[in-house]
């Protein structure tokens, strides 16, 4: 196995969202705490437009969202949803570019991760016109993940700009489990919206990480993780919780890596232990992402090689303390694989 050279590996981070709604405390914890690979911080309490949809929208380039009674739906044009989605994203990269500066941190060979909705959750999420899902139609699909790889491509880039950073893109795809096995529903509970092919998943999410240009992390909460169908597209790396990983498909996370991939594992919940629980330490966190690489019979170092750490998945529905103490917890343990893996 040859070693890549990977913006990823060996690094924590996080996924993107945090609790409450003060952007300058929560982009200064994340710098502070993650300083390998800080992320552009998600507030979804602060409501429409700060959600993981909402947002993305305000990334999409000659397309709008607005918002109907029952989600966001295609918009014909500029409207108060995606003003306000975009003044918010606004706001937070003038304050992460002022957080940046006075960290010190302008220039200095860093790297920044950027999110936002990858094109199946983002045409299973949002509607049409007549409030079908944007994934019922192959070519209003299409057209939306085009616009949302040239949206991602351009925040990139402005991003990089600001900060003199090197940035990596994450797509979230919570909902790419169902569009590949068509378990989604229709208008009614009744109805399913058919299955996208594989192989068409694959072209498709190919085409946006061509056009965005930058290593891309596919970032997904499901327990059947389609580690087949991102090694086939080309992705970067694969951000998934380990926890939810069944034994079945340990061969698949194996062939992912040994492929060329690197697995960001979520090693830590996202909420705040039980009432009474001990707080895990870095030790209990590292142990599975340890015990996931011995038995895959792979050695020590692809801790460092072709594995990163995060919390498993976003951070909004935890409290303050927690999920500053979770950033800290993975930053330990990407430490400690760096220092010694095999004393592990």
């Amino acid at each position: 196995m040859t070693t890549p050279t990977s913006p990823v590996a060996g690094r924590a981070t996080g996924i993107g969202s945090w609790p409450g709604a003060d952007i300058g405390e929560a982009v200064s914890t994340v710098i502070g705490e993650l300083p390998d690979l800080p992320h552009v911080v998600e507030l979804p309490a602060r409501g429409l437009g700060a959600d993981t949809v909402g947002r993305t929208g305000a990334l999409l380039v000659d397309l709008d969202l607005d918002v109907s009674t029952t989600g966001y739906r295609l918009a014909a044009g500029r409207n108060g949803t995606a003003r306000r989605a975009r003044d918010l994203l606004a706001e937070d990269l003038d304050v992460l570019e002022e957080k940046w500066e006075l960290a010190g941190l302008r220039g200095a060979g860093r790297t920044v991760k950027v999110q936002a909705a990858g094109p199946f959750t983002l045409a299973a999420e949002v509607e049409l016109a007549r409030g079908r899902r944007v994934l019922t139609d192959r070519g209003a699909a299409r057209d939306v993940a085009e616009s949302l790889a040239e949206g991602v491509a351009a925040h990139a880039d402005e991003v990089a700009r600001r900060l003199e950073a090197d940035v990596v893109v994450q797509l979230d795809e919570p909902q790419l489990a169902a569009v590949l096995g068509g378990t989604l529903t229709g208008q009614t509970s009744l109805e399913r919206v058919p299955a996208v092919p594989a192989p068409e998943v694959v072209d498709r999410l190919a085409g946006v990480l061509n056009r965005i240009g930058r290593p891309v992390v596919l970032h997904t909460c499901a327990e059947d993780v389609p580690f087949e169908v991102f090694g086939r597209a080309g992705v970067h790396a694969v951000a998934f919780d380990l926890a939810l990983v069944r034994p079945g498909r340990y061969d698949a996370v194996g062939d992912f890596i040994d492929g060329g991939g690197v697995a960001v594992l979520g090693i830590l919940s996202g909420t705040d232990p039980a009432p009474g629980a001990r707080e895990p330490g870095w030790k209990d966190a590292a142990r599975p992402a340890v015990e996931l690489i011995d038995r895959l019979g792979f050695p020590r170092s692809v801790l460092t090689d072709r594995v990163a750490v995060s919390p498993a998945c976003g951070l909004a529905g935890a409290s303050a303390g927690w999920a500053r103490r979770a950033l800290t917890v993975v930053r330990d343990v990407a430490t400690a694989f760096a220092e010694d893996p095999a004393a592990l």
